[in-house]
């Protein structure tokens, strides 16, 4: 009983981490495939898991619901983590979840591709409001005298190419307003881009940002920036619902 405990935990932190198939996660657990097959089926029997693109498992209700208890900030994680999901699986790059934390965003969460080279993981990193996607689309939509103090301070550049003049970074918010997504050309980190798009909650006020990164030598590809944006616009979005979902009162 044990042992078939610390299997299933074992395998609730790699679906967690990771979405994947029976394979895939049975090479990272190390376990036999029909035994890590097995204890998917009974996590899916109890809500723990969930079956998605017909071969591949994620965190399910029953767990999320349990998430979703524990802290506003779990409340989020728990509505964006399918979404998440859903954009690393259709656009084979990473996709984490940003809260704002001050001056700063605080990435909270990441789900992982399989592509063989990978950024790297975020979750835990704070960065500059302005030298990020997620920062942008969150502090777009300040209150004019905290975007005056935000933008009267010091404002680090953390490469080349971070826009730190308060004029260009004004007009720039006013455009990431108005298209409710923000791009990063490798802006925080040398030979890394990204795309954001809020997540707001039921009262329309951005909470926090789902983003998409990967290495600026083939993210985005030609001709799939729109597209991209796109996805995840729409993820955000849906993120929202679900968080709002998820925030209403039970009868």
């Amino acid at each position: 009983m044990v042992q078939s405990l610390e299997r299933a935990f074992a395998i609730l932190g790699e679906v967690a981490r990771r979405p994947a198939g029976v394979t895939a996660i049975a090479e990272r657990v190390r376990l036999p495939k029909s035994t890590v097959a097995r204890l998917l089926a009974t996590l899916e029997d109890v809500d723990a898991v969930e079956r998605f693109d017909g071969a591949h498992w994620r965190i399910g209700p029953g767990v999320a619901a349990l998430n979703a208890a524990v802290s506003p900030e779990r409340n989020l994680i728990v509505a964006a983590r399918p979404h998440l999901a859903d954009l690393v699986g259709e656009l084979h790059e990473d996709a984490g979840l940003g809260l704002p934390d001050g001056n700063e965003i605080r990435y909270v969460d990441q789900v992982e591709s399989d592509n063989p080279v990978q950024v790297r993981e975020w979750t835990g990193t704070r960065a500059p409001m302005h030298a990020v996607p997620s920062g942008l689309v969150l502090l777009a939509e300040w209150p004019d005298d905290a975007l005056d103090a935000y933008l009267g301070g010091e404002l680090a550049a953390l490469t080349r190419r971070t826009v730190t003049d308060p004029a260009r970074l004004r007009a720039r918010l006013h455009e990431v307003c108005e298209a409710g997504y923000a791009w990063g050309l490798e802006e925080f980190a040398e030979g890394i881009d990204s795309v954001a798009a809020p997540i707001r909650d039921a009262r329309g006020n951005a909470v926090a940002a789902i983003h998409v990164h990967g290495p600026a030598y083939r993210f985005p590809p030609d001709g799939g920036e729109p597209r991209i944006t796109a996805r995840v616009v729409e993820a955000a979005a849906a993120a929202g619902r679900d968080l709002e979902e998820r925030e209403l009162p039970r009868a």
